[in-house]
């Protein structure tokens, strides 16, 4: 079988956090997903769901694929689809960091950008990018991977339990995830709980719209996190210039709000617990939020 970028994802290292760690709390482990090949973990279900759609028929050779996405989905998605010679069209918007709508580009995924309020990431704002992507797959007959009902990704997340479970030695008292379309929390989680039913799950949410925590939704700016535990925009930006300049890791806003988040639940569990979280993606993706963010 011919060796593609492709077969370089997954594999990522589990990395002990050194600094950011609470007084007789948890070992906190992060899970640095930001080595897959375009610094994101979604590299992982992109493959899963193309994959599963060519084994059954769904995608033929030479065929398309759509979808909507606020980004590191559809960067993903733009590489599998680069790699294997499909056209990617992707419905996403204004409110997303620019940076990934270059990278999207920059693989040749062909964009449709709606405009949001004010670049805001609302409930109505991802309703309208559902039906675009539903109506352009109805019209020109393309493989819509609809994320948020796709199953097919779960396979992804059994892999990546299987690497923390292995990593750890089994020793893992604890899994925190930041939820957008939640696959990634329900497949690890369900994966993990399978080997070991006591460990603790935990779904991060943006504390402005704390939908699992009983809240209304609203309109948060962490990227890719929709609706657990709730965790303010402003709380996962701090941790994570935190992580850069006391662990040297680069990572996303998401990855702040799990670290967050980690770091509570490690209070709770005590020092002979293990925790684990996930680095989602390289912060080389959102260098302009940042940069606006240090202004401030």
């Amino acid at each position: 079988m011919p060796i593609d970028i492709l077969s370089r994802i997954g594999g990522t290292t589990l990395l002990p956090l050194r600094r950011i760690v609470p007084v007789n709390g948890a070992r906190v482990l992060l899970k640095l997903e930001s080595e897959n090949p375009t610094g994101s973990m979604k590299d992982r279900m992109a493959l899963a769901m193309i994959e599963a759609a060519e084994r059954d028929g769904r995608l033929q050779p030479g065929g398309s694929v759509v979808e909507y996405t606020g980004g590191s989905t559809g960067v993903s998605l733009a590489q599998v689809c680069a790699v294997k010679g499909y056209r990617l069209h992707i419905v996403t918007s204004d409110a997303f960091a620019r940076e990934k709508l270059t990278h999207m580009r920059l693989l040749g995924a062909e964009l449709t950008i709606i405009p949001s309020e004010s670049g805001r990431m609302t409930e109505k704002l991802t309703k309208d990018m559902i039906e675009a992507a539903r109506v352009t797959a109805a019209e020109t007959g393309a493989f819509w991977t609809d994320q948020m009902r796709n199953t097919d990704q779960l396979a992804a997340y059994d892999r990546l339990a299987d690497e923390i479970w292995e990593q750890t030695g089994g020793r893992i008292c604890g899994f925190v995830q930041s939820v957008g379309t939640a696959a990634s929390l329900r497949g690890t989680g369900e994966a993990l709980l399978r080997r070991d039913p006591k460990i603790a799950l935990m779904a991060v949410e943006p504390a402005e719209s704390a939908v699992l925590s009983g809240g209304p939704t609203g309109a948060p700016k962490i990227d890719g996190v929709g609706a657990g535990y709730p965790v303010s925009t402003a709380e996962a930006t701090a941790m994570a210039l935190r992580l850069a300049r006391e662990e040297g890791l680069f990572a996303g806003t998401s990855t702040g709000g799990n670290v967050v988040a980690a770091l509570r639940l490690a209070e709770r569990l005590g020092p002979s617990a293990t925790v684990v979280t996930l680095m989602c993606d390289t912060g080389m993706k959102y260098l302009n939020s940042f940069a606006a963010a240090l202004a401030h």
